[in-house]
């Protein structure tokens, strides 16, 4: 059979059940992998005692007969965004250092109820700014991809952690936030699926806020299938969470049939960018022909307002940030560094404990919110932000889900765009259209570029309609027939 860690979600479901392995050997080969894998910085805390315990507890309910949940003995990686009881929650930032909730985010909380077990926290850009994962506090993650001339690259952003986690074969899934593509950006860079419900399908009670208005939590596994059944276990709604849908949770993974007939899909024309490289638009031009072939009428659509969306989301999304930071003050919890007054003291807090990146987002969101800007700014982009809405319900009067490209390019190496801001804030150009309408998008794996890279093909659906989502992209997934492996694992 081989490692048990390089099984898909579905496999060890299905190992589980059939008894040719136990949730104990499972997780043992999981944690192997974690451990041999810390070259890559996917994790910054482990818990492979708590995992061993979990998965124990879960063999000894299988074996006594009773009710097991979907993900039960299914061992997972959880973004260091969540909330964990007594598990250091550190947002990847020096400002919450020693900061161990005492409580369960809504989310992990679904997933263990589910039966998952938990292998650790995962790397991230701080406070999930980022789109590189070089702005942790500890550290870069590195990509199990590896350039052709043997350079590190990046895993994408902010949920890189969570994607290397799964792209290196440690767990079957993992769980990443959205807010402007920090699941579905770096699923395309590692090669992985990943995937942004609709704003409101999972709660956000117990995660540490970005933006608000745009943060949702989203699963990583490696097929679409795997991806579906990740987030039938951490969906459903959550008194808790004022923004959490009062909407059941559907059977996801019986929404796969393997045909699109019947279905429409719409190519935005304003996707297509200047300096797109030519292997990207072929890539898209080759899954709009597998979508064909299969079932569904391809339609091109127009969104015009797209070309907004960007600049619209960088100054919502500080803008939120400047605010739900403002409670990092030194006082509570977390880092505090003294001084003589208590001005002083906010002061030198918070300049040691956030990275230059988050105080950057955090100066761009004040001024936007200040006398004088706000109407020029903050409610100018909110006003975008309606239109845009609007824009993709009146195309999906015609169409049934949206067919782009995940992200301009494919890994890049460590330490390049640093130097440039807006360089690296392009690299979520086709993702954030889908968070500033709060709509589901997943990016599946569907070709290399001419380095042997992993691209992503990406689905936007309607709202709430994550089953049609997951019909499109398994269909796209059977159809690409991905199967390349980063070199890390043995792969070219």
């Amino acid at each position: 059979m081989g490692k048990l860690n390089d099984l898909t979600l579905a496999e060890a479901r299905d190992g589980l059940a059939a008894g040719d392995f136990s949730a104990a050997e499972l997780t043992e080969d999981c944690i192997t992998a974690m451990e041999a894998a810390r070259n890559l910085n996917a994790f910054i805390t482990e818990t492979p005692e708590i995992a061993r315990e979990r998965a124990a507890t879960s063999d000894a309910r299988r074996a006594r007969g009773e009710a097991l949940g979907a993900l039960d003995g299914i061992p997972i990686a959880v973004k260091d965004l969540f909330c964990t009881t007594g598990t250091l929650t550190s947002a990847a930032s020096h400002i919450l250092d020693g900061f161990t909730p005492t409580y369960e985010s809504t989310v992990s909380q679904n997933l263990i109820n589910a039966g998952a077990v938990i292998l650790g926290k995962t790397n991230l850009d701080e406070f999930a700014m980022g789109s590189a994962n070089i702005t942790s506090y500890y550290g870069n993650v590195k990509n199990p991809w590896i350039g052709p001339n043997g350079e590190d690259l990046v895993p994408g952003g902010s949920s890189g952690g969570s994607a290397t986690a799964v792209a290196a074969n440690i767990c079957p899934g993992s769980i990443g936030t959205d807010t402007g593509g920090s699941i579905r950006q770096p699923a395309s860079l590692c090669g992985v699926v990943g995937m942004k419900p609709t704003y409101g399908r999972c709660s956000r009670w117990g995660t540490v806020a970005f933006a608000s208005s745009l943060d949702q939590a989203g699963p990583f596994a490696r097929t679409v299938r795997d991806n579906a059944l990740m987030l039938e276990g951490m969906a459903g709604h959550d008194p808790k969470d004022s923004t959490s849908a009062p909407i059941d949770v559907p059977n996801f993974e019986a929404s796969i049939s393997g045909d699109l007939k019947g279905l429409t899909v719409g190519i935005p024309e304003e996707y297509t960018l200047d300096g797109m490289p030519e292997e990207i638009q072929a890539l898209w031009d080759q899954g709009a022909a597998w979508m064909r072939e299969v079932g569904a009428e391809i339609k091109p659509v127009s969104l015009p307002h797209t070309k907004y969306a960007l600049p619209a989301y960088y100054i919502v999304a500080p803008a939120e940030a400047s605010s739900n930071l403002a409670r990092y003050d030194g006082v509570r919890y977390g880092l505090r560094v003294e001084g003589a007054t208590l001005d002083e003291m906010y002061e030198n807090t918070r300049g040691s404990g956030f990275g230059a990146e988050v105080r950057r987002r955090v100066m761009i969101g004040t001024y936007v919110l200040s006398a004088g800007y706000y109407d020029a700014y903050y409610v100018k982009a909110q006003q975008v932000r309606t239109i845009i809405l609007n824009e993709f319900n009146t195309v999906f009067e015609d169409v049934d889900v949206l067919l782009t490209p995940t992200a301009p390019n494919a890994a890049f190496p460590i330490g390049a765009k640093m130097d440039d801001p807006v360089a690296m804030y392009l690299n979520d150009v086709f993702t954030v259209p889908a968070n500033m309408a709060g709509l589901p998008g997943i990016s599946v794996p569907a070709g290399l570029d001419k380095s042997g890279l992993p691209l992503g093909l990406q689905i936007v659906a309607k709202p709430f309609d994550e089953e049609t989502m997951f019909r499109a992209a398994d269909a796209l997934e059977r159809a690409a027939n991905f199967t390349a492996k980063p070199r890390y694992l043995g792969g070219q």
